[in-house]
């Protein structure tokens, strides 16, 4: 069973700023994930370009497979230490992921321990203490295995109530302890265990921040599979070969378009079904066929999906609440990990724009758009044309 690396953070500006002096950075390469959390001394546009420098300095270097003391040198060197308070303007945490065998390597400076769950229950974990020009960094290591939890905050989470609910804030054992009290009702990603966290942060701060507070999480749970065929391909002997793909493909099967759609149907030797009832005045209705999770229209549907995922920032629980074919296809593009696109490029003359060269059609340009959406939301997506 192959495993994915589910990443979410969340979190909050301190009461009346509109910059957050948190910065998040993921990094999925090839053989690795790196991930990266910095928190700006203060609050602001000072720490937000603090946190975002620190950031961005750590992520390049580490991209380009420099040595981690290396990069904690640069960072160190090229920070400077606020003369009164003699602490440094950003301090970071750094969790690098291997993909082969999902060890992993926790780096912090001045940030609150990370902290590792397996079956919902804290794990002790052995720090190790390094000085890099004359400052401590904390270091562990150990092995990702399928329903573990990585989480890494900012002190943001770590001190909210404090001098509101609570006299010296919530704690880094406290949120340990509320993340194992709920994990088996309420979890079973890695955006629900931030997203909690965060409201519980926000609620112990009484909804007024006292300091920028970030969490981000990393859930270990098997891959999500979607494959979409739309569009008939140029050769029609293909026909048997797609749906054949489309058929034995792992996760969720979608087909889109009403000519694709015929295709399957021809191929299965079934009767297309359409949902009357989920027809709306922009999105047609969606249909159903054995085998198939769910089939839609083409153009329209994928265009409308497309719009409502922008709206909702690509988060499935901002997705509209009603039921059509639109609503659903953007809830399985959001909800997969891997995505394969099967695009048959026979042109629709009713769909092309008559400006564009035959060579380029609205299915492979709008294909294109949400390739492009789906990768910044950090979907892993293939396309393949026929």
């Amino acid at each position: 069973m192959e495993h994915f690396l589910d990443i979410f953070e969340a979190g909050l500006n301190k009461h009346d700023e509109t910059l957050c002096g948190d910065k998040v950075k993921v990094h999925r390469g090839e053989d690795r994930t790196i991930i990266v959390l910095s928190d700006g001394l203060g609050s602001g546009v000072k720490a937000n370009i603090l946190a975002t420098l620190t950031s961005e300095i750590i992520m390049t270097m580490l991209a380009a497979d420099v040595g981690i003391e290396d990069v904690i040198s640069t960072v160190i060197g090229t920070l400077p230490t606020c003369k009164i308070r003699n602490i440094a303007y950003a301090t970071f945490t750094v969790i690098q992921i291997s993909h082969s065998d999902h060890s992993f390597k926790v780096i912090n400076f001045d940030n609150p321990p990370t902290m590792h769950f397996r079956r919902g229950k804290i794990l002790p974990t052995e720090r190790k203490e390094y000085e890099i020009l004359g400052k401590k960094i904390r270091m562990f290591e150990g092995q990702l295995k399928l329903g573990d939890f990585l989480g890494a905050m900012s002190d943001g989470v770590t001190y909210a109530g404090m001098g509101v609910t609570m006299n010296y804030g919530w704690g880094w054992n406290n949120i340990a302890g509320y993340i194992e009290e709920r994990w088996r009702t309420h979890y079973w990603c890695a955006r629900n265990v931030v997203q909690d966290v965060i409201g519980k942060t926000r609620s112990l701060y009484g909804d007024s921040a006292g300091d920028d507070a970030t969490f981000v999480g990393v859930f270990v749970r098997p891959v999500k599979y979607l494959t979409i065929f739309t569009g008939p391909p140029l050769d029609k002997a293909d026909d048997a070969r797609i749906t054949e793909r489309l058929l034995a493909a792992p996760g969720v099967k979608i087909v889109c378009g009403g000519t694709t759609a015929n295709i399957v149907a021809e191929q299965l030797g079934q009767v297309l079904k359409a949902d009357l009832e989920s027809l709306r005045s922009d999105v047609p209705p969606f249909g159903s066929l054995p085998g198939v999770d769910l089939v839609t229209e083409g153009i329209l549907t994928m265009t409308k999906a497309l719009e409502y995922m922008r709206e909702a920032d690509g988060r499935p629980d901002r997705l509209p609440s009603d039921r059509n074919a639109a609503t659903l296809l953007a809830t399985q593009l959001l909800m997969a990990d891997h995505i394969d696109f099967l695009v048959g490029q026979t042109i629709n003359e009713y769909y092309q724009n008559p400006l564009l060269p035959k060579s380029i059609s609205i299915r492979k340009h709008l294909i294109s758009e949400l390739r492009e959406f789906l990768t910044e939301h950090r979907k892993e997506v293939h396309t393949e044309y026929f």
